[in-house]
């Protein structure tokens, strides 16, 4: 089957700290990440990973605390920008991107849900989703508008003028789902949405999530800790370590076809595999 990409990454290094040209160099010549960091005192967050990203599929980024994972996703709409590399959404480097076209790419084409729902506590549920349409200048009714029907879609009809500190998390959730498909971006980046929820919950969250993309056919980023709702929800899976990309394709591909010994693991969950020792380039 043919892959259109929507998002591509290409031999992309972040290292964090004042050494971060010589670290990349060390990262290039081959030197692990452990070394790298005790030699120079950076943190390696990524480390020439290369990576299509299809287009209208949901792509599960899964590896362990340390991997890089979160600090991949934030790549994709510049939270963070690379020591090295490229980052392509549909064929153009969004590195070379000046601040109004930056502005421009957030407004309209990447929209992200955070772990913590990044609700603003001051305004009601509807205002909170119709923040986004306000500040790229849809008028205030047209925004509410399409905000309540945002919200009436993830099942929150009747709550439009609760503020969020009256709702539950999962309901909290929901409406930083809502806001962020309110602006009916391309892309829709998920870090870890789901698991500060209940298990109940959050199986309720990844319904509503499936339900949504069947008909809405996204190209959703969603970064994962937990192999079961990658399966669940990925038609995508890539599998990260110590900043590196061990495998990615399909969930047959990684549950069947296995890359490396390390994936093969990681998807039994033996307790053999350890955590990467430094934990701040997540």
């Amino acid at each position: 089957m043919t892959i259109t990409p929507k998002i591509e990454i290409r031999d992309v290094y972040k290292v964090f700290g004042t050494k971060e040209v010589v670290a990349v160099q060390l990262l290039r010549d081959g030197v692990d990440k452990e070394s790298v960091q005790t030699q120079t005192g950076c943190n390696v967050g990524l480390a020439g990973v290369s990576l299509i990203i299809p287009e209208g599929q949901m792509t599960c980024i899964m590896g362990l605390s340390g991997s890089g994972k979160s600090t991949l996703i934030r790549h994709l709409n510049r939270l963070i920008d690379p020591s090295s590399g490229q980052i392509l959404i549909d064929g153009h480097n969004i590195l070379d991107m000046d601040m109004h076209q930056l502005r421009q790419l957030r407004r309209y084409q990447i929209s992200m849900v955070f772990q913590s729902f990044g609700l603003m506590p001051h305004l009601t549920v509807l205002d909170n989703v119709a923040f986004g349409l306000q500040v790229r200048g849809e008028s205030k009714k047209q925004s509410r508008e399409t905000a309540g029907n945002w919200l009436e879609r993830v099942g929150l009809h009747g709550y439009s003028d609760n503020y969020p500190d009256e709702l539950s998390g999962g309901m909290r959730q929901r409406v930083g789902l809502a806001r962020a498909l309110a602006i009916d971006a391309h892309v829709l980046l998920m870090d870890e949405a789901f698991s500060a929820l209940d298990p109940l919950i959050r199986y309720e969250m990844q319904d509503q999530l499936l339900e949504l993309q069947s008909r809405l056919n996204k190209t959703i980023v969603f970064v994962t800790h937990d192999i079961d709702e990658a399966l669940r929800l990925g038609q995508h899976i890539v599998i990260l370590r110590d900043g590196k990309l061990e495998q990615a394709g399909t969930p047959d591909d990684i549950r069947c076809r296995p890359a490396n010994d390390y994936v093969a693991r990681f998807m039994t969950r033996r307790p053999v595999l350890q955590a990467s020792s430094e934990d701040g380039a997540e």
